[in-house]
This record gives structure tokens, C-alpha cells and sequence, in this order.
């Protein structure tokens, strides 16, 4: 379990026992350059010339010539009056003025920039040689007036180049607020950090702005990862170029030139170890390398590497753009296993790379994490819970929808499968497969359960509990105060202030019927492998988040989306004030949208005394004792309030009101602020555009998890296309996804039999133990005709990974193994996005199943009785039993994660339906009667069937028969009865029903 960082004397003894890696490659310590008597000098020339500008100026003009504003209202007759030097003069005075304001605003912006140390200083309108001039006088003056830093806590982060050990880790998430001045050391280098940025920037301004000065051309050589610390061109302008906001220079001078692997640099966020950077002339540091033969310390290939970069300098490549795409193919489809050309080291985008700054972090979130040309939102694959809390509601809104669809037809769908997914929405439910953790989600549920389950067998209150943390499995809770020895199998953590739970202990939970414990958990960010969960509603008042408005709103998101649809809670009520109008399809039930923050407060106001009237009629201190004990049966669900807006000072002092005694009526506020500073916020965070969330007050440094604008579209997309309700009237019904030819002309190469046992046809038996592996990819691959993606391939078969080059070798063992087509055409191929794809020689028998209930029911049965009843009967002798009946345990777990067992039954009850009144328009009900208890062999739990058999049992005129059904049916609901309408079904086919079942006992 990671530690607080400390400002403990032994963290300078020097002593580096036990210290992790520093996560930079090649750590900068920050440098405190001896100021000289010219930087004095030219900072008070600044301040002279600052001073003129912005004060002496408007002095002048104002004693001079006078107020630039009129004396009263203008009338139409100076339209006519001569124009004389005088009417020169005040038009050239109202200019100045103009002038004047414009560069005070300059100044004004950048002053705030430097002092803030964060993101790139906003762009005056019109001001392009004005505001350069008032960034050099900034910097100038700034240069010795670096101590200004200490004011601005946001210059926390600008540390970076601290010792590892030195990092914090964890939350001292225990204190209440006023009680962090312990931390407040860890601001000491922030005045240091400004007066290296400053210098860096009075350099750059003496260079006169030019991104590169004349000298000789250097270049970096991209390095390898080092743990989960990547190379990104941020941090090599940072080290090299002394602001990493110069990484668009970089990406100017290296965009689109043929790396050493073949490949071309396209995104500033996606760059790869051995690749080589031009540097602009500036750029200084130990790494770099000039001209090969002046480089005798590095290797001979990579001179050669250099030297032939460095002939397609200035963007010599010309026509380049078929070889970037032919490249990028390459890359995308074969690159898979990581070879690269001209001796470079084995090349491979990796798992996580740090986003891109300010406005193409989001592009490079949605890129970065692939290894391919098609990649998938990192942000989702980086978020484990959340993507897992997605996933699994939106496999219960589509089973929903079928359901709507089978008894309702709604959506004209019935029994044929939701929409499939495109673009974003494709990537993103891609992304949801892979980066899913329901085994996390479910030991997390069980373990917060079974705890609340022993605390109450003790008659022991529940812990208020601030924050837990997942590391390597093993689950830590950090309580608000020390509450005594934890119940078995939990045990005492690093002080008495942690609970910890093994994994291994955590696996031998069972489910427990207790209430959830703290639903109010939510997933924040991860930091040194360890995730970090905050409990909203324990909160001793409001979270405060400030940043741009576009990151606060990744936080927004990803924290709604998660609460809304996370496995460890039962109820509770999201509002969200200031964003999230679109995100009331992922829980209906929980999210609730409101306009304003007057609205906010009119509603909280009377939330917050309902609560406390409750609590004390209830006889409870807080909620947590009304969910445990007798008392549980209450609940007391969470209400988690998320303002994305900024609240007004005197909604803000409400609000700080209102939250005071939140945290003992199990309400949370997570509120957004522009400026950092809110009244009555216990936590401050700040979220940077680097993906950081930052607490310096609390030690905390995180990989922010986020969900950005594009991603939380392509969710939200993917849940509002599986509501049936959501087609407009009268649309036909959704085709199938592979139709197959089934005429005699149409027989496949290969057959693969899914209903009922797992059969294959026309294809050897692998030997040895990859036969089950081959047939488990084979079965994915049937039931997504649509294609897919080779990561949630793997990841469905190696649910805790698996290496690139195992990945591969299944792949190439599996093209080998479905072989070709007679005309040359592999089995096995990929799609224009990458994606896997059977040919259409390879077919299953659920292929064949829908394709005959279409073409029975949409197709060609429409028109023709005979062919309707041949294609019906055809279908329904296909159905052998459930999907993978004798499928091994242990494998293919993935199914969870389809609705395919709910479409199944609901197709076969479909074809049933139909063959039944296909034969009931003749009369013939003993037909009948043969086609439904053929579908009840695989959907018994279809209601509908029922109450056909019913029907045509009855239209034999058999009463004996009929009561035996009814008989039937009532041993098989056992306690729970008959359905309502299968009751009123018997009571007008048989009214005497009742008295038969009884006497028959």
C-alpha cells in the first residue's frame, strides 16, 4: 500500500533503500540560476516601461487631451460640421486609447499566466505584437520577482522534479479540514520552479519569439518506457526546451517524415520508442545528439538512423502521402507483433501514454493506449470500474429492450438482435469490453457488504470511511478516525486509520443480503498502480474541482457515469446541475437533471430538513447506522449532487451552509469552480490539462480517470439505440447482421453447430491443448459477424492479459486452422477498420436459424404460405438445446457480457409462435402442439408459449388434457402462482380449473 508523502528528515539522508524509479526517464531537478546584476536590470526596465505604458500613458492622454468618452449625447449635426486638425487629433486619441486598453489586457493575461503557472495564456483578440511585447515585459520583471509563487498553490505541480520517494501517494483523507499545514512544505520549490520558468521565458523572449535560432541541427532519439513513465514530446520540450508548451514546435518540424520503422508522425500525442526528433536550435540537454560523427558515444546504427533522417529535413519526402497511409496499414494490421525495419528495437505504442497538453489532450486520449491505426478510447480502457458499471447496464437495457420488443413489439425487433454499433460507439463498446473489471467490481461489492454484514453481527457501527484504495487486488479502506480491530478476515492496515482485505480473503465473500454499505464510492484516478475510490456523501463538506472547463467535464462525467451504474450500490439519486442533459439514459432511476443552481439549493434546502427530521424520528445518529442493524431495511440511499457551474458568492455561501451536516445525511456536493476558491470546501482538487488531478493539501498527485465529450456521446449513443422506443413508428425491423444463402447452391465450407452442443463441421480437430482455445475464438468470432476487434479477442479469451506475441501466434494458428477458400480467399481476415472477420463460408447454425425466421417472416414467406411453413419448420429443427451446451467450465466467461442467452430463447419462442399459427390457420392444433413444445425446449420461461399450448390444447376439445396443462404449469410456478394473465387466460378457456387442480391434489 502506497504511503503519504512525509517531510520526514530521513528523506534526505540520502538513504535510497526501498525508493521506486522517479516516473521521468532522465529527472530534471529544478535549477535556481544565480540571478545577475543585468537580469536586475532588466527587470527594472521592465517595470519602468510597464509603468509608462499602463499608467503614464492614460496620464498623459487624460491631463493632456482629455477623456476619450463625449460630454453628452452626439447629435446628427457633427456629420456636417469641417473636418479640421482637431477632428484628426481626437480620432487619433480615441485610437490610443483603444491601444492602451488592448496591451493592459495583454499584460493582465499574462500576468496571470505566469503567476499561475498553469495552461497557455489566453490569446487577445487582435493583439499578435502587442501581447509578445507584454509576455517579454512579464517575463522580464518576473525573473527576480519569482517569490510571488508562494501565493498560487497551483504551482504545485510545477515540482516534478522531486525524489521518487518523495511522491505523494496517498490521501490524508483522515484530517478534516484546517489540519494539512503539514503539507504545505511540499509548495517549498514552487518559487524555484517560477524563477526556472521565468528564465526560460526571458531567454526565449531575448530570441525575440523565434522557435529556433541558427546553429547546428540537434536531434532526440525517442526512448524506451521505463515502468509506466512513457516518452511524450510535452516532457522533451520541458527538458530540452525549458516550457513544454513548445511541443508544437517539435511536432512542426517532424510532422509526416518517415521514422526509421517506416511509419510518419500524425498526432503530437503518438510517438514511439526509436523514433528521432529534430529539435529546434535552443534546445539544450545532455540527450541530444548534433551531427553522428560529432556523437561518438552513440551506437553505429543509430548514427545511421540520424544521418538518413536528417537528408528528409525540411519536409523532403514530397508525394509522402500514399506511403504515410501504406505505412499506417502496416502499422494498423501487421504491426501487431512489433517488428520494425532498419535494425530498430522492437517498436510497440504502449498501454498508457501520457495525454498531450491543452487542446489535443482529448485527441490524444481517444488515440494514445492502441497499438494499431484504429485505436480505442484509452480513457475507458484506463478505467476498469467504470467501463465494467457501463457494461454491465447496458447488457440489462438491452436484454430490457428484447424483452419490450418480444411482448410488446415495440420497435418491430422482435426476437432479432439491437442495432450495431458504428464509429465512436463501435470503438467505444470495444473499449468497454476490454477495459472491464466486473470480477473487480464484484469482490468490491461483496467485500464492502460482507464488512457491513459483520460489523452488524458484532452490534457494531459502520466506520465512516473517506476513501478506499485498490492495489494489486487487495482492497484498503481509510477511515475518518480509528474505529477499533476490524472484523475477520479484515485486517489492521498501516495505521489504525486502514482496514485492509487481501484479495485472496476477499474471494471467499459469498453474497450477503445487506444493505450496501457505501454506495457513495467512486473512482477518482490512479496513482502508483493503486486506484483510489472517494466517498462523496462522507465528505465533512463540499469537493471543489477547478481546471478548464473542458477537463472539469471529463471529471463530471466520469464520476455521473460511474455512480450512476456502478455494481457496490442499490439506490441512489445523481442530480447534476451544469452539464449531463444527455446523460439520463445510462440509469433513468437515478439521474435527475436541474436547470440552475437556485434551483439546486430551493431542492437541497428541503431535502437536507426532510433528512434530518427522518434521521432523528428514526433515533440515528447518522445514515451509516440506518444500514446496519434492524434499521437496514430503510436504506438510506445517497444523494450525490455534481455542479459543473459556478455557483454565485451568495449561492456558494448557501450551499456551504447546506453541506456542513451533509456528510451525517448521506449527501455529497462535488462542485466546479473557475478560481479555485469556494466557500466551504473541505477538499480542493484541481485537474490540469495534462490528465493530472491534483490535492496538494492532501498529497495527492493522480492519473485523473476521465471520460471526455467524444466518449460520453458514443455511451450515451450505444444505451439510447438499445431502447426499442427510440425507432420511430412503423420502422421495419431490424435485418440481421449475416444473412446466409440458404439454397442448395449456398452449402458453407465450414459448419459450426452453437445451439445445443458445440459442434464443427468441415474442419480437422486441432490437436493438442489449444482445441479448446481455437474453438472458444472461433465461437466469438460466429456469434459477431459484424467483426472484432483483436484486443477485446484477447481479452475475452485472457481475461487478466496476455502478451502481444501470444496474441499473434493464436491468431496465425487460427488462420491456419479455417484455411482458405477455394479462390485463395483466407477465412480469417480483417475489415477496413481492422477489425476480424469470418468469410461468409464459415456460417453457424444460429447463422442459418435467423436467416430462415427472416426470410420466413420478412422475406420471401410473406408472399407464399407453402414456403413460409417449410422455412418455419427448417428453423425450429435447428434448436438442439441452449447456446454452447457442453461448453467446458471456466471458458467462455465472456458470454456474460452478451445478450445473446436472451435472443436466443427469444428467437426460437418467435419461430414457435409463428410454425403455431401457421398451423392453427388450418386447424391443425396437434401441429401446433408439436411446434410449441419443441420452442419450450429451449425458452421454458417464455410466457407466451404457455399461453398458446393453452390455446391449442383447447382447440382439441380435450378437457382432460387441458387440466393436466393447467396442472402442469401450476407445479411449475410453485410459490410464486400464475402469472396474472395466464390466470385469466384459464379462467375463460377452463372457468373450472381451480376445483380440477385440487382434486387431483
Amino acid at each position: 500500500m502506497p504511503r503519504r508523502r512525509t517531510s520526514s528528515s530521513s528523506s534526505s539522508t540520502g538513504d535510497t533503500t526501498g525508493t521506486t524509479a522517479p516516473r521521468n526517464r532522465t529527472p530534471q531537478p529544478v535549477r535556481i540560476r544565480r540571478r545577475s546584476f543585468g537580469d536586475f536590470v532588466k527587470a527594472f526596465l521592465a517595470f519602468v516601461a510597464l509603468a509608462v505604458l499602463l499608467v503614464g500613458v492614460p496620464f498623459a492622454l487624460a491631463t493632456q487631451i482629455g477623456w476619450p468618452l463625449p460630454d453628452g449625447v452626439p447629435s446628427l449635426d457633427w456629420l456636417q460640421q469641417e473636418i479640421t486638425v482637431h477632428t484628426f487629433l481626437n480620432i487619433l486619441t480615441v485610437i490610443v486609447w483603444f491601444a492602451w486598453a488592448q496591451f493592459t489586457a495583454c499584460v493582465l493575461v499574462e500576468m496571470k499566466a505566469a503567476l499561475s503557472g498553469v495552461g497557455v495564456p489566453g490569446r487577445v483578440p487582435g493583439a499578435g505584437p502587442s501581447q509578445l511585447l507584454a509576455r517579454q515585459l512579464v517575463a522580464a520583471l518576473l525573473l527576480v520577482g519569482a517569490t510571488a509563487a508562494s501565493l498560487t498553490p497551483g504551482l504545485s505541480q510545477l515540482g516534478q522534479g522531486y525524489d521518487a520517494h518523495q511522491k505523494p501517494t496517498v490521501a490524508a483523507a483522515q484530517a478534516t479540514p484546517g489540519l494539512f499545514a503539514q503539507q504545505q512544505e511540499q509548495a517549498s520549490g514552487a518559487a524555484a520552479a517560477l524563477a526556472e520558468q521565468a528564465s526560460h521565458a526571458a531567454a526565449h523572449a531575448d530570441a525575440g519569439g523565434s522557435t529556433a535560432r541558427q546553429g547546428d541541427t540537434k536531434y532526440y532519439r525517442i526512448q524506451p518506457p521505463e515502468g509506466r513513465h512513457h516518452d511524450s514530446l510535452w516532457e522533451i520540450a520541458e527538458r530540452h526546451l525549458g516550457d513544454g508548451r513548445r511541443y508544437k514546435e517539435i511536432f512542426e518540424l517532424n510532422k509526416d517524415r518517415v521514422q526509421p520503422d517506416g511509419s510518419r508522425l500524425s498526432e503530437a500525442s503518438l510517438i514511439r520508442p526509436g523514433w528521432i526528433m529534430e529539435m529546434p536550435g535552443d534546445a539544450r540537454g545532455g540527450e541530444l545528439v548534433e551531427m553522428p560523427g560529432e556523437a561518438p558515444n552513440v551506437p553505429p546504427d543509430v548514427q545511421q538512423q540520424i544521418a538518413d533522417y536528417a537528408q528528409t529535413g525540411d519536409h523532403a519526402q514530397g508525394g509522402g502521402g500514399a506511403g504515410a497511409r501504406d505505412g499506417g496499414a502496416t502499422e494498423g494490421r501487421g504491426g501487431e507483433h512489433g517488428h520494425t525495419g532498419g535494425g530498430a528495437a522492437q517498436v510497440s505504442v504502449p498501454e498508457q501514454q501520457r495525454p498531450a497538453p491543452d487542446g489535443d489532450r482529448q485527441q490524444a486520449t481517444a488515440a494514445t493506449g492502441s497499438e494499431s491505426a484504429f485505436g480505442l478510447p484509452e480513457a475507458l480502457l484506463a478505467a476498469p470500474l467504470l467501463a465494467a458499471g457501463l457494461l454491465g447496464a447496458l447488457g440489462r437495457r438491452r436484454r430490457q429492450a428484447l424483452w419490450q420488443s418480444a411482448f410488446g413489439s415495440v420497435g418491430g425487433r422482435r426476437g432479432m438482435e439491437p442495432p450495431t454499433p458504428g464509429g465512436d460507439a463501435q470503438d467505444v463498446q470495444d473499449a468497454l469490453l476490454v477495459g472491464a473489471d466486473p470480477e473487480g467490481v464484484r469482490l468490491l461489492d461483496r467485500s464492502l457488504r460482507g464488512l457491513a454484514a459483520s460489523l452488524a453481527e458484532e452490534s457494531r457501527a459502520l466506520p465512516v470511511v473517506y476513501a478506499a484504495w485498490l492495489s494489486n487486488g487487495d482492497l484498503h479502506l481509510q477511515l475518518a478516525q480509528p474505529s477499533g480491530k476490524p472484523p475477520a478476515p479484515w485486517q489492521q492496515g498501516q495505521d489504525q486509520t486502514f482496514w485492509m482485505l487481501a484479495r485472496a480473503d476477499a474471494e471467499g465473500y459469498g453474497d450477503v443480503d445487506t444493505a450496501a454499505p457505501y454506495p457513495g464510492l467512486v473512482s477518482l484516478g490512479t496513482m502508483d498502480d493503486s486506484r483510489l475510490l472517494l466517498n462523496l456523501e462522507a465528505v465533512p463538506g463540499i469537493v471543489s474541482l477547478s481546471g478548464r472547463e473542458s477537463d472539469r467535464a471529463a471529471v463530471f462525467a466520469s464520476v455521473a457515469a460511474e455512480l450512476a451504474t456502478n455494481g457496490w450500490s442499490d439506490r441512489m439519486t445523481i442530480t447534476l446541475v451544469g452539464f449531463g442533459e444527455d446523460l439520463t439514459p445510462l440509469a433513468p432511476n437515478r439521474i435527475r437533471h436541474l436547470e440552475d443552481v437556485e434551483a439546486l439549493v430551493e431542492t437541497m434546502e428541503a431535502e437536507t430538513r426532510q433528512r434530518r427530521g427522518a434521521l432523528g424520528a428514526a433515533g440515528h445518529d447518522s445514515v451509516l447506522t440506518g444500514r446496519t442493524g434492524p434499521a437496514q431495511h430503510t436504506r438510506w440511499a445517497p444523494h450525490l449532487v455534481l455542479l459543473a457551474a459556478q455557483p454565485s458568492a451568495e449561492d456558494a455561501v448557501k450551499l456551504a451552509e447546506l453541506a456542513a451536516d451533509a456528510s451525517r445525511l448521506g449527501i455529497g456536493y462535488l462542485v466546479g469552480t473557475e478560481t479555485g476558491d469556494l466557500p466551504g470546501a473541505a477538499w480542493e482538487m484541481e485537474i490540469t490539462g495534462q490528465g493530472k488531478l491534483l490535492a496538494p493539501l492532501l498529497g495527492l498527485e493522480l492519473d485523473a480517470q476521465l471520460l471526455p465529450a467524444a466518449q460520453q456521446r458514443a455511451v450515451v449513443e450505444l444505451f439510447v439505440e438499445s431502447d426499442p422506443e427510440s425507432r420511430p413508428e412503423g420502422d421495419p425491423a431490424h435485418r440481421p447482421p449475416f444473412l446466409v444463402d440458404i439454397s442448395e447452391q449456398g452449402r458453407p465450407a465450414v459448419y459450426a453447430r452453437l445451439v445445443g452442443p458445440y459442434e464443427i463441421i468441415g474442419l480437422d480437430t486441432p490437436d493438442g491443448d489449444r482445441s479448446a482455445l481455437l474453438h472458444e475464438a472461433l465461437a466469438l468470432l460466429l456469434l459477431h459477424r459484424e467483426g472484432v476487434h483483436p484486443r477485446v479477442l484477447s481479452s475475452a479469451l485472457w481475461p487478466r492479459g496476455v502478451t502481444d506475441d501470444v496474441r499473434g501466434a493464436l491468431l496465425d494458428r487460427l488462420r491456419d486452422w479455417l484455411g482458405t477458400d477455394p479462390d485463395g480467399t483466407p477465412r480469417l481476415g480483417t475489415d477496413d477498420s481492422g477489425r476480424l472477420t469470418l468469410a461468409p463460408s464459415v456460417v453457424s447454425d444460429l447463422d442459418v436459424l435467423r436467416s430462415l425466421y427472416y426470410e420466413a417472416t420478412q422475406g420471401r414467406g410473406v408472399g407464399s404460405r407453402a414456403v413460409r411453413g417449410r422455412l418455419l419448420t427448417d428453423a425450429l429443427v435447428l434448436v438442439r438445446g441452449p447456446l454452447l451446451a457442453d461448453r467446458p467450465e471456466g471458458r467462455y466467461r465472456w458470454l456474460t457480457h452478451e445478450i445473446v442467452d436472451a435472443q436466443l430463447p427469444l428467437l426460437v419462442a418467435d419461430t414457435g409462435l409463428a410454425l403455431c399459427a401457421f398451423h392453427m390457420e388450418k386447424g391443425r392444433a396437434e401441429k401446433a402442439i408439436e411446434a410449441l413444445n419443441a420452442a419450450l425446449r429451449t425458452a421454458p420461461e417464455d410466457e407466451r408459449l404457455w399461453h398458446e399450448l393453452l390455446r391449442a390444447t383447447h382447440a382439441t376439445g380435450e378437457a382432460d388434457r387441458l387440466t393436466a396443462l393447467a396442472t402442469d404449469l401450476v407445479r411449475r410456478s410453485g410459490a410464486r402462482g400464475l402469472p396474472p394473465r395466464t390466470e385469466a387466460l384459464l379462467d375463460e378457456l377452463l372457468p373450472t380449473w381451480r376445483d380440477a387442480i385440487a382434486a387431483v391434489g
